[in-house]
């Protein structure tokens, strides 16, 4: 099978390479759809991944071969990679290894993921998409999973004023599902004019360029002169992270979303009193991917102004669209069509 192949010294090359075979509990999944994350950008960028690795986690496709013991999905079947209720002891490795540490535990374990033509997985690990969801709209399921999981470990309710730092896919995503979560403003900080345009339809109350407005000082002009109750930051870059500090209310909170490789500033001095609680946020679990699904299924969530035309890439695409992805972009999603 074709695959992109990661070989050290931010190089992926189009190989063949073995197809991989499902053993008794295991299926063969023929990949459809396969979208493109920035973690899997900066594990690139900043070489950490083991020569021979095919990344890719965001991603549907068809069962096309089943293990002898494999009772509870069929040849045929479309799947997500994701969702499924593992047994007790399995699951991603952030959710169950106690000092999990994804610099140097994140690519551990599966060398073949889905920038490739085929995927094995456990039976319990897939979840089946509703005949009403197409493949494209179900590949977004494990990003938007991710922006779920940030709201409801956040102490967001109805009629909460926000802040979202970065209008990337799960920014924009965060949008969504905070505004049908009850946010009543929704403040959302991009220095990207398309990026920017794409959260006012999708539900933020303000947009703001943080190249010619300041961040913290509309925070706390829209809040009441008293800060954002929450503040989501999606990009931890630079001071990012201190503006969402400094841009929290008394008793506020920020949730740390995006996953920074790079040392980030921040200046407690300035915000310490007021007794800030910071929360981090990964990935996502089972009951995060089954919301995820229902929110596509019941269309309360935009996957259409996410997927442009543009968005669609070949997987022989993959070296040059990392390449160009090392710097920021306007992009909304990108996403391989196999």
């Amino acid at each position: 099978m074709k695959a992109a192949v990661y070989k050290g010294n931010q190089t992926i090359k189009i190989e063949e390479i073995d197809t991989p075979q499902p053993g008794p509990k295991q299926v063969l999944i023929k990949l459809n759809f396969s979208a493109i994350c920035g973690t899997d950008v900066h594990a690139y960028m900043y070489d950490a991944l083991p020569i021979g690795t095919v990344m890719g986690h965001e991603y549907c496709g068809t069962i096309v071969e089943i293990g002898k013991d494999v009772t509870k999905l069929k040849i045929n079947d479309r799947v997500v990679g994701g969702g499924g209720t593992p047994p007790p002891g399995k699951g991603a490795g952030f959710a169950i290894l106690p000092r999990f540490n994804y610099r140097v535990d994140g690519f551990k374990g599966k060398p073949i993921r889905a920038y490739a033509e085929y995927i094995v997985m456990e039976e319990w690990e897939p979840m089946k998409i509703p005949d009403s969801v197409s493949d494209p709209h179900a590949a977004l399921c494990e990003p938007l999973a991710v922006a779920v999981r940030a709201v409801r470990l956040s102490k967001l309710t109805i009629g909460g004023k926000i802040g979202i730092i970065g209008a990337g896919p799960i920014g924009l995503f965060l949008t969504q599902v905070a505004k049908i979560s009850g946010a009543l403003e929704i403040i959302v900080s991009e220095p990207s004019k398309l990026r920017r345009e794409t959260a006012s339809i999708l539900g933020a109350t303000k947009v703001l360029n943080p190249k010619k407005s300041d961040l913290v000082e509309n925070l706390v002009s829209i809040c009441d002169g008293l800060g954002a109750d929450i503040v989501y930051d999606c990009a931890c870059v630079n001071n990012t992270f201190n503006d969402a500090l400094n841009g929290t209310k008394r008793n506020g909170q920020v949730m740390l979303v995006g996953v920074p490789w790079d040392n980030i500033f921040f200046k407690p001095i300035d915000w310490q009193a007021r007794e800030i609680s910071i929360k981090s946020t990964f990935g996502a679990h089972p009951e995060d991917w089954k919301i995820a699904m229902k929110l596509i299924e019941s269309k309360k969530i935009d996957l259409d102004m996410m997927l442009p035309k543009e968005s669609f890439i070949k997987l022989e695409e993959i070296p040059q669209i990392f390449e160009k992805l090392k710097t920021p972009t306007d992009e909304l999603q990108m996403i391989v069509e196999l």
